[in-house]
């Protein structure tokens, strides 16, 4: 059995303002020529197809597009789940129409669990389909009053399935959530990723997927495994955030033997445009070949300069983003980041005055006394109060 393992689409994405709707078009478009070259016995979409419950038009087409594409013209099964970005009823609609084509697209979370089933030469491949389901959902559906987190309604749902599973079947489970090796919290790989869930609740743990031979995941967007080879992030096709810059977008080539072993293989897609950061005064970058990417920039001029995107853009022309962040501010932030490491904070839950103490010794070479952190916290909150922040 040979399937693709995508996830993570975000159609209808904006990045600071910007659409990607071409650059996605461009990355899943090598996507269809896989498939049509390997010509795979399904594709598996992991959830997030939309960016949003209501996706703009041309993110409807798209998927429109793309799904004709492979169900009808490459007449290839495509099976797919709801995200937390998506909206499940939209996608619930219609499926029983469409299952007869081969488009499986589970919504809403049902109580009564049917696998997809696929055949082989080898048997059957029962392909377990879990959409993205807060736990409060989990608990109405299931009549669970036990439900509270992410982690106790996947093991639910998943005992649930393991209740009626075929032994003589291969198996594979589809779902979009935060899996970590023993369900422990662990930083997002990317800052586009919205959280499941607020206090570290969200994160479930790998053990429960024992019993299935590959577990296709989305909702993180860089591809890794967790705990084993076979319980796979596929990622997202685009970066979506610069918190990606570093991230090789691909998506995985699955095939399950007739005992259910998996190998894979990893297809890169390439970007229209990449993602990157850019730092340096402006007469610096004025001296770059001119460039498509999209790019972050972030002026050190300690000297204001004038029409600073106006500037950027003639070299760098679908910047996205410009900031100023002087030599002196570079320091600031330098000497923030020491002190609230050496504290075991990360930069924003670091008390400013602690922030502002550490530049201050830093530069002067001597502590801040106590008169002056007076007048350092009275003067920042006073600043709070007209600009409407809170204490």
């Amino acid at each position: 059995m040979k399937f693709i393992h995508t996830a993570d689409w975000h159609l209808g994405k904006l990045v600071q303002g910007v659409y990607m709707t071409e650059d996605q078009r461009h990355v899943l478009g090598q996507l269809v020529e896989t498939v049509e070259r390997e010509r795979p016995d399904a594709v598996v979409i992991a959830g997030d197809l939309y960016d949003r419950a209501i996706p703009p038009t041309d993110a409807v087409d798209l998927l429109d597009e793309l799904l004709e594409r492979i169900v009808v013209d490459l007449n290839t099964p495509v099976l797919a789940i709801s995200g937390n970005h998506d909206s499940p009823d939209r996608l619930d609609f219609a499926t029983r129409i469409m299952e007869g084509r081969g488009l499986h697209l589970a919504g809403q979370l049902k109580a009564e669990h049917k696998p997809v089933v696929l055949r082989d030469e080898h048997g059957e491949v029962h392909v377990h389909l879990v959409p993205y389901a807060d736990p409060a959902q989990v608990r109405y559906i299931l009549k669970d009053e036990a439900i509270r987190t992410h982690d106790e309604a996947m093991q639910a749902i998943v005992a649930r399935i393991e209740a009626s599973m075929d032994p003589a079947a291969r198996h594979i489970l589809v779902g979009h959530a935060f899996v970590t090796p023993g369900g422990e919290p662990q930083s997002n790989t990317s800052d586009s990723e919205r959280p499941l869930s607020i206090g570290g609740a969200e994160h479930v743990r790998a053990e429960h997927f024992g019993k299935f031979h590959y577990v296709a995941l989305g909702h993180l967007h860089q591809a890794h495994y967790v705990l084993g080879e076979h319980i796979r992030y596929a990622g997202s096709p685009l970066k979506y955030s610069i918190s990606e810059e570093t991230h090789r977008k691909c998506f995985y080539i699955v095939e399950l033997d007739g005992q259910g072993i998996v190998s894979l293989e990893r297809k890169e897609l390439l970007p229209l445009r990449d993602m990157r950061r850019v730092v340096g005064t402006i007469e610096e970058i004025e001296g770059h070949d001119i460039c498509g990417d999209y790019a972050f920039v972030t002026l050190t001029n300690d000297d204001p300069v004038l029409f600073p995107m106006e500037k950027v853009r003639a070299i760098y022309p679908n910047a996205l983003f410009v900031e100023r962040r002087s030599a002196s501010m570079a320091a600031i932030l330098a000497a923030g980041e020491a002190a609230a490491g050496a504290a075991g904070k990360g930069r924003r839950e670091a008390d400013p005055l602690e922030l502002f103490a550490a530049f201050y010794e830093e530069v002067k070479g001597a502590a801040l006394d106590e008169d002056k952190k007076r007048l350092f916290a009275d003067t920042y909150e006073q600043l709070l109060r007209e600009e409407g922040g809170i204490l």
